[in-house]
């Protein structure tokens, strides 16, 4: 299950209170809605899917994925890595508008994120996306002071769909990462992804930084570097040679 959209304002009034989460609106407190016919709302007389933040979703297949890839691919050749980063950025800088808007009213906060603990904001952003289909995660924060971090993530839609191909294919998973953080933390960061599922290894790995350490990744890696040595690297501080 993948693919998400937000509450669309394009009709009525009427409209947008279809969408709304039935069993939201008769628990709005409630918080543990991790199961599927808690999270979603199958409206059926719609034909409308909307989860617990009323945002409406669709569901996709793997045919659809490999459709999406391989038309972009022939539209715009090897441009089609950049047009996929490029929608993810764009998504991952709506999203954290949206984010912000919910998880602060959802959990009745008066403060800012930034005042938040980390871990417990960032679990709660990507929660949802686990939800959807989009896989696992886990974030090491330990070099947040350095300017750069790492996501792990696991089980990843496109990879999984595409199979061993023998290169990264991710690149909407790193615009998003990479456009939510730069509106978490106010600055414009980039994404990399650095291990993926496509090409043999058994989880993707993205790191999330300033441009000169993405530049630096993207340099290593076509040198024949592989996730763990640019970890190392960048831990030692050899970006700034």
């Amino acid at each position: 299950m993948v693919l998400t959209s937000l509450n669309q304002t394009t009709s009525a009034a009427q409209s947008n209170a279809m969408l709304e989460h039935t069993l939201r609106k008769i628990h709005p407190q409630k918080h543990h809605h991790y199961q599927v016919e808690d999270f979603f709302c199958f409206q059926m007389a719609t034909g409308s899917i909307v989860d617990w933040n009323n945002c409406r979703n669709v569901l996709t297949s793997e045919d659809f994925i490999i459709g999406l890839i391989d038309g972009l691919q022939e539209e715009v050749g090897n441009a089609s890595s950049v047009v996929m980063y490029n929608i993810g950025k764009e998504w991952g800088h709506y999203d954290a508008e949206f984010f912000h808007q919910w998880f602060l009213t959802e959990f009745g906060y008066t403060s800012s994120l930034n005042e938040l603990n980390l871990n417990y904001v960032l679990e709660g952003w990507w929660w949802p996306f686990t939800a959807q289909g989009w896989g696992n995660w886990a974030i090491d924060l330990s070099e947040q002071k350095n300017g750069f971090l790492f996501v792990d993530i696991f089980d990843s839609a496109v990879a999984r769909t595409l199979g061993n191909v023998g290169k990264p294919v991710c690149h909407i998973y790193a615009g998003l990462l990479a456009g939510f953080f730069s509106r978490l933390v106010k600055k414009s960061l980039n994404c990399i992804e650095i291990q993926c599922y496509a090409m043999g290894e058994t989880y993707c790995k993205f790191l999330i930084g300033k441009q000169d350490r993405i530049d630096a990744a993207t340099f290593w890696l076509n040198e024949g570097a592989n996730a763990k040595d640019i970890e190392t690297k960048l831990n030692h501080g050899e970006y700034l040679k």
